[in-house]
């Protein structure tokens, strides 16, 4: 029989747990008093008194005005001054790793992007070449915002892929041919900085969470889908990531056991296989071959930067009926892949990012329906479904929500 870890706590943590407390509670309510830092923190005044006297000498909190005067009320005795986080006190650098494309951006402490660059690159080469690519943008961005080294927190990476965030191992990428490869130790030699690498998903989902639409969300999971599918969950501000770091696999979930797609995980019949965007690709290519005078293969035939998914959304919305009913036909399984979350975590709040927020309008409707009808007792009709506002920004906020998380609203000790 297993038993329980049991492990008491030091001062160190229970102090970084009550920063966390007090940061949170500022970055989510914008100015409050120490009276009501107190209140809504349960600490005591003396603990309140001392942790605030450290944040603003090291600058990360302002005091300024007086609290009952900003909001136009009028109080008998002294008023209460208001506090706030200095959100230019400290950045973040945040550096998403896709499949193909590389993005790094500098955040303040609102996760707000200062400075940003994309680049792609060739998922053929090798690990360390796509690495070195990803340093220098990271240098480049850096460079470009001028925020100098000593006012960082660190650097977050959101990796595609299976990532051991203790480790900072990516244990495999599939779609990289990635195994094994030492991410953090390898980035950290390379940039002299605080590194801190999770699965790119669970990183979205922890942004949406901590700075986005999530925030106050008890149970949240952001579901995102391009060349593969994944999901991330958020529990009560935490990320969850399952025993081994696997949570969230939910594009390797078999969908049709039987006769199913081979998948680059080597399985039969995963979501990825029914739902990614090789998928919406491949599908329509098909159509247009059967007609090629029609509306989706004149989109297709266009040279223009756009790429293809792109066309075929355009198509769909030009009212191409056998487009709209083959992407109807693809958010069918998606929806039933969310009711399977929704049976199996019961969360609060379902975000769409990627290809599933790109054609919302196209593919929401139906995944959520479906989802709402095929969920357990009725349980998906109190499941809010939305694509993420981010876009494209999603993965970058996300990951600079890793460094944030970490090294600024984790610990004990800022520096």
């Amino acid at each position: 029989m297993t038993r329980p870890k049991l492990a008491g706590s030091n001062a160190a943590l229970v102090k970084a747990h009550n920063l966390r407390a007090v940061l949170l509670h500022l970055l989510h309510s914008g100015q409050v008093s120490r009276v009501q830092l107190a209140e809504q923190t349960a600490l005591s005044n003396a603990a309140i008194t001392n942790l605030v006297a450290e944040l603003l000498e090291q600058g990360i909190i302002l005091e300024e005005g007086a609290e009952d005067q900003a909001n136009g009320q009028r109080q008998v005795g002294r008023p209460r001054t208001a506090l706030r986080l200095a959100p230019e006190a400290r950045f973040a650098i945040g550096v998403h790793i896709g499949i193909g494309t590389l993005r790094v951006a500098v955040t303040n402490l609102h996760a707000e992007i200062t400075h940003n660059h994309i680049a792609d690159y060739d998922v053929r080469a090798p690990a360390t070449d796509i690495l070195e690519q990803a340093a220098q943008l990271v240098e480049r961005t850096l460079r470009d915002s001028g925020v100098k080294r000593s006012r960082l927190c660190g650097v977050g990476i959101g990796a595609s892929g299976h990532v051991n965030p203790t480790s900072g191992i990516n244990t495999w990428a599939p779609a990289l041919g990635w195994r094994d490869v030492p991410v953090r130790d390898w980035m950290r030699a390379r940039l002299r900085l605080p590194i801190t690498v999770d699965n790119n998903v669970r990183a979205m989902a922890l942004g949406e969470a901590l700075f986005g639409v999530g925030r106050g969300v008890n149970l949240l999971a952001f579901v995102y889908g391009r060349i593969g599918v994944g999901a991330g969950f958020v529990f009560n501000g935490q990320l969850f990531r399952g025993s081994g770091a696997g949570a969230g696999e939910i594009g390797h979930t078999i969908m049709i056991p039987d006769g199913g797609e081979l998948c680059g995980c080597g399985k039969h019949g995963c979501l990825e296989t029914l739902v990614s965007e090789p998928v919406f690709i491949r599908q329509a290519e098909a159509l247009a071959a059967r007609a090629p005078k029609g509306v989706l293969a004149k989109h297709l035939r266009q040279r223009d930067e756009a790429k293809p998914i792109e066309h075929i959304f355009a198509a769909a919305r030009a009212g191409d009926q056998p487009t709209r009913d083959m992407i109807a036909g693809r958010a069918r399984y998606l929806g039933i892949a969310l009711a399977n979350v929704v049976n199996a975590l019961n969360p609060e709040l379902i975000l769409l990012g990627g290809m599933f927020a790109q054609g919302a309008d196209l593919i929401l409707p139906v995944a959520e329906a479906t989802m709402r009808q095929t969920a357990f007792a009725g349980l998906g009709e109190r499941v809010r479904v939305q694509p993420t506002d981010y876009g494209w920004r999603a993965g970058v906020i996300g990951a600079a929500a890793l460094a944030l998380d970490t090294f600024l609203y984790r610990q004990a000790e800022l520096n």
